[in-house]
């Protein structure tokens, strides 16, 4: 597509909408940049856009974000907010970064969406293709902005792409080779006006334009997925940690299975997985079933799982003091994450929780923190609500920051316990994302004597 002399307007001057304009001056159009922000919170961003000539506003969107042939929106900015309803109301077309990017992109991409594991399931994608000696780089919502990295992909290279719902909801023409959904659980609420079908329909458009030739990859496990499949034209592939397929993965006696055209094939032991869990089986299995359609070998996949040791932020070890282990789940942004990471523990518990709540229903995790959890510090603005649910379930404690809750937990925790960060909610009432926050527990963490 040629965008040269087209007048794009950028909608977030971070890491998607500065990718998005960089992209646009190098293929001859003319991006504005535009954010809410304040100057001194974009310093950096500021000072990219200077230097490569890209004109930019900062505090508001002004008159001038609406003198453009169409708009690119980040992912940060609600599909309800005052600014996109305008742009929708002047007729003007708004695509998502990852849309405008796919215009341009030469190599094969795999879209993995869910409401978790996104993060793992698209780095143990890459890691399997890269130790099988393909090319493949993880990008979208990790590592680099697909605009960052499109024009250097070539033919034969694989883009494992991490895309939200956000980016999701403007998106048009994007049609990635592999398509992955992995879950479908309320979250995101607040930005889908209390609607999860509204929030599920965006996680179905990840396929919506895949056709013969194309695959879709799916959680047979989850009834929010079954009961939103249409009559796609693509391949469709199920993965499943309950029940045996006649294609697709799943478990079997401890071994991941691999079915297709009515034969079955053990691929490696649940146990050649280093990262451990049901939830990260699950993951495994979308990731096994893309390895095989792409043709690498039960050998490769084995090892490659065998050496995957997971991602940062995501029930990371952080140390062990005293016989306390101390983890950093900063990355379970919602009730069902920490269900799962409370399931991944046989100890007890110092559970922190809380932050910006987007909508939690502690139904949830009732039961794992019932069994699991001895005590709750409770942080962030939803600090009160998660103290209302559970101060009569397990001994609850409000803290004002991090450094409170660990050093509290320092004294508190004993031999044989767990100190785990996993705050359901995300950061942005007291960080600037959730690596802000897992990187300050940390620091925290590694400061104890």
């Amino acid at each position: 597509m040629d965008i040269s002399g087209k007048k794009i307007s950028i909608l977030g001057a971070v890491r998607s909408g500065i990718g998005a304009a960089r992209l646009s001056k190098k293929l001859g159009a003319v991006p504005f940049v535009s954010d809410s922000g304040p100057n001194e919170k974009l310093t950096d961003s500021i000072s990219i856009l200077e230097k490569e000539g890209i004109a930019y506003e900062c505090g508001s969107h002004s008159e001038k974000v609406f003198e453009c042939d169409f708009l690119i929106t980040s992912p940060g900015i609600p599909t309800g907010s005052a600014v996109l309803t305008e742009a929708a109301k002047r007729g003007i077309k708004i695509y998502s970064e990852v849309e405008f990017a796919s215009w341009f992109c030469r190599g094969i991409i795999i879209a993995i969406t869910g409401t978790n594991g996104k993060t793992t399931t698209t780095s143990l994608i890459a890691h399997v293709l890269t130790e099988s000696g393909l090319k493949c780089r993880p990008a979208g919502n990790i590592g680099n902005a697909f605009s960052e990295i499109v024009l250097d992909l070539e033919g034969d290279e694989y883009v494992a792409l991490e895309i939200s719902s956000f980016q999701l909801d403007f998106i048009e023409r994007f049609k990635p080779k592999f398509s992955v959904i992995l879950n479908i659980t309320p979250d995101h609420l607040d930005r889908y006006n209390n609607s999860f079908d509204q929030y599920a329909a965006s996680k179905m458009k990840v396929s919506e334009n895949q056709g013969p030739g194309d695959t879709f990859i799916y959680n047979f496990d989850d009834p929010n997925i079954k009961a939103r499949l249409g009559k796609q034209c693509m391949q469709r592939l199920g993965f499943s940690v309950k029940n045996t397929l006649e294609n697709g993965a799943y478990l079997y006696d401890e071994k991941m299975v691999f079915a297709s055209g009515g034969k079955a094939e053990e691929v490696c032991n649940i146990s050649d997985l280093f990262i451990k869990g049901e939830h990260n089986a699950s993951n495994a299995l979308a990731v096994l079933i893309a390895a095989k359609v792409i043709g690498i070998s039960d050998l490769k996949i084995k090892k490659a799982f065998a050496s995957f040791k997971g991602v940062e932020h995501r029930i990371e070890f952080v140390r062990e003091l005293d016989g306390v282990e101390y983890y950093n789940d900063s990355k379970a942004t919602n009730a069902d994450s920490v269900w799962y990471a409370l399931r991944s523990f046989d100890q007890p518990i110092f559970l922190i929780l809380g932050g910006k709540d987007k909508g939690n229903n502690y139904d949830r995790i009732k039961e794992p923190v019932i069994k699991n959890v001895k005590k709750i510090y409770a942080i962030g603005s939803s600090a009160q609500k998660v103290f209302d649910y559970f101060s009569d379930i397990v001994p609850t404690e409000i803290k004002s920051t991090l450094e409170e809750c660990v050093l509290s937990a320092r004294k508190e925790a004993v031999t044989g316990t767990v100190v785990l960060l996993s705050p359901a909610c995300a950061s942005f009432d007291m960080f600037e994302n959730y690596e802000h926050r897992g990187k300050v527990f940390k620091q925290a963490i590694m400061g104890l004597n």
